[in-house]
């Protein structure tokens, strides 16, 4: 599949560009995300899809374009993606689950110095030729209590940071989580609220997590304190942290995403939280680091590269793994099929009458498909892989090599 095509959307960094490149495949870069309609009309050209979490792949664009082979998110969210349907097409996922932990770790850490200090607010005055010294409602961090909701790579790196600052550190999480330093867990959200000086929250974007910090949560907050959220835009009920603010039992808070973002730099952004004091608003740049950027351009480029160079799963978000090692014959055969029961027996028997010598097979499946790699002597890749591909459970196949 050298001579593959790769399309990514959204700026994503040079780096991905130069990977794929170096790999052999022809690259066609946008700074934009294009709308549905416009992308089903360009994606036809293309076997490689690249975007970021503005791109929304939809059911109807996945269904359009089946013809694609695998799809890299350059980022750590997949929530932008129907992975059930791209996993029923045979088509893998690949993202930068780490890439960005320590830029979005970083970011959180500066918020709270930044809420505690109240330094947007003067900042602001200060450009408008204000001069508002006031030691009044302004506080040191080091002393206080920092509530993690989510304890993941993201999350155990700020406790981390956090307690080299002098914060105490609780964290929630409804997974076990072995905690870092003298970082504790605490049983319930109610108790982490009531005890927290500072609130930040890691968690991914699920039917548990939607809205979970509504009007209740808010109320349970210890006054005064401070809400982050640098996860996912559905997590927060903001009306309801607008009012919370506006009443003052939240004394500041800092959101780097919304339920509704702008497509575009050049689209309008509103927010019932613009205008309220001590409030931070940035426009989801937890990761956005040039070295976030450039780290999350290698990882995914490489898994994309891997996958279609050699056949290599590991890593995918919605599709069976499979690690392979370098090709043990001039054939290597690569098939989606439905996960039915005597597809290997199918597979096997065409392999056999073309005379074919199988020297490795590796299978991985999941509760929807299969996935299967196989190394095969004395065959033709093309005239092989077209036989398998008309079995009627076949999803996917190709062959690499000759």
């Amino acid at each position: 599949m050298k001579d593959a095509k790769v399309l990514l959307v959204e700026n994503i960094h040079p780096t991905a560009v130069e990977a794929f490149q170096s790999a052999g495949f022809s690259v066609t870069s946008f700074k934009d995300s294009p709308p549905e309609a416009e992308l089903i009309k360009m994606l036809p050209d293309y076997q490689v899809l690249g975007i970021r979490s503005k791109t929304q792949l939809t059911t109807k664009i996945i269904q359009a374009c089946d013809h694609l082979y695998a799809i890299g998110a350059f980022c750590i969210g997949t929530n932008q993606i129907d992975l059930a349907t791209a996993n029923r097409g045979g088509l893998p996922v690949f993202n930068a689950p780490y890439s960005n932990t320590r830029s979005v770790a970083e970011l959180v850490i500066a918020e709270i110095i930044a809420l505690a200090r109240k330094l947007g607010d003067v900042s602001m005055a200060a450009h408008q030729k204000g001069w508002l010294k006031n030691a009044k409602g302004s506080f040191e961090v080091r002393g206080k209590t920092l509530g993690i909701v989510g304890y993941g790579h993201i999350g155990s790196q700020v406790s981390i940071l956090a307690e080299a600052m002098g914060l105490r550190v609780l964290y929630y999480d409804i997974v076990k989580k072995l905690p870092l330093g003298n970082a504790k867990p605490v049983d319930t959200l109610d108790q982490l609220f009531a005890e927290s000086d500072f609130i930040t929250l890691h968690v991914p974007e699920t039917p548990l997590t939607q809205q979970m910090i509504g009007v209740e949560q808010l109320q349970a907050m210890k006054k005064p304190s401070y809400l982050i959220n640098a996860s996912r835009g559905s997590v927060v009920d903001i009306p309801a942290l607008a009012a919370a603010l506006k009443t003052g039992h939240v004394a500041g808070a800092a959101i780097d995403v919304f339920p509704y973002e702008p497509a575009g730099n050049k689209e309008a952004f509103v927010s019932e939280l613009q205008g309220l004091n001590n409030v931070i608003l940035t426009p989801h740049i937890g990761g956005s680091t040039e070295e976030a950027q450039e780290a999350i351009g290698r990882e995914v480029s490489y898994a994309l590269i891997q996958f279609m160079l050699e056949g290599a799963s590991r890593g995918a978000v919605n599709f069976p793994n499979v690690d392979v090692p370098p090709r043990l014959a001039p054939v290597r055969l690569i098939n989606v099929h439905r996960n039915v029961p005597g597809v290997l027996g199918e597979i096997n028997g065409i392999v056999s009458k073309v005379k074919g010598n199988i020297r490795a097979q590796y299978l991985s499946t999941d509760s929807e498909i299969g996935y299967m790699v196989m190394d095969i002597e004395n065959v033709e890749g093309k005239l092989l892989a077209d036989q398998v591909g008309k079995l009627s459970t076949s999803i996917k196949t190709h062959a690499i090599g000759d």
